[in-house]
């Protein structure tokens, strides 16, 4: 396509969708039409109807146009969280299927990747599933690969890992239709802090402590990733050490110093967070969480998840569930 044509984007928006990831999204783009003096690029506010949408942060927005009636766009995103669904499947699907054989890209910011994926476009493809999702994720789409990385572009399907992300994906069409340059005058408009490509890797917190993963001992980091591959298969923490090349006391210590738990505590904390997220944004069973996360029945899931969060993973999807009700609001909405 010509650097001088007009790229169209359209963002679709869900019930209790991040109202960061729209704004992420369009302010860069409106920054590059002004700095370069033509509109290069535009873009259509879609709901499934032309309804007010609300957002996670109760702000209403007024669709341009409903999804029925779009004619087309050069690419449209999702945005949505993680419960978001179309209230008529049937007819929803058929329209972005529509999209899709006319040559639009599809993508999703944070939670919209949930949407997109329920219309079965995603099958086959690869995706970025922000952190505090991807168990969730994981369970309900075995056949679409979640990657751990901030912007995946996979054959027509583009996908950002959060607001921040969305801003760099914004950036990477930028760049791609009006060079480096200008690129980089909108990010220091914004005063973005650095550009990052589909390298980046997303930063994950460690759990119950002040650090990120990135920043614990590399062995400390090795482990928990190992412990995150073996959340199904659970793993015996002397192999883990061994894998590090600690005794395993030296992982013990290393463990304490660096996030103030032991390793199989902080293992048990994560396969936990594991288990919440599949029952807070998926309809799983407790046998079925139980299953996904390494136990061979519910009673040491319960045992376990009350010791954790206070409460059986059946009260703690039922409140979230009278959350959605009150506030149509996903936790959390990033």
């Amino acid at each position: 396509m010509p650097r001088d044509e007009q790229r169209h984007l359209g963002f679709l928006i869900f019930p209790g969708f991040p109202m960061a990831c729209l704004t992420s999204a369009i302010e860069p783009l409106r920054a590059a039409n002004e700095i370069v003096g033509r509109d290069i690029f535009s873009w259509t506010v879609i709901g499934e109807t032309a309804s007010r949408v609300v957002s996670s942060a109760a702000v209403g927005f007024d669709p341009d146009i409903g999804l029925q009636d779009l004619p087309g766009v050069d690419q449209l995103y999702f945005l949505s969280g993680p419960n978001g669904r179309f209230q008529s499947p049937r007819t929803g699907n058929a329209a972005i299927r529509r999209l899709a054989r006319h040559g639009a890209g599809l993508g999703a910011f944070s939670g919209g990747i949930f949407p997109l994926a329920r219309t079965g476009l995603m099958s086959g493809h690869k995706c970025a599933v922000h952190w505090c999702y991807e168990a969730a994720f994981k369970a309900e789409f075995p056949d679409v690969q979640a990657s751990e990385k901030v912007i995946c572009v996979d054959r027509q399907r583009l996908t950002a890992a959060g607001a921040t992300a969305v801003f760099d994906l914004m950036l990477q069409l930028i760049q791609d239709r009006l060079g480096a340059e200008v690129m980089t005058e909108v990010a220091c408009w914004f005063q973005h802090p650095f550009v990052r490509g589909e390298e980046a890797v997303q930063r994950t917190p460690a759990l119950r402590s002040d650090r990120t993963e990135d920043m614990l001992p590399p062995p400390v980091a090795k482990a928990i990733r190992l412990f995150a591959e073996h959340v199904e298969d659970p793993i015996q923490i002397a192999r883990v050490a061994k894998a590090v090349d600690l005794s395993t006391r030296q992982l013990d210590r290393s463990f304490r110093r660096s996030t103030g738990q032991s390793p199989l505590k902080y293992y048990r904390l994560l396969r936990m967070k594991k288990a919440r997220q599949i029952a807070l944004y998926s309809n799983d069973s407790i046998t079925d969480i139980a299953l996904a996360i390494g136990y061979a029945s519910t009673t040491p899931l319960v045992r376990h998840y009350v010791q954790t969060f206070g409460v059986t993973p059946q009260e703690d999807r039922k409140a979230i569930n009278r959350f959605r009700v009150r506030g149509n609001t996903p936790l959390p909405a990033v």
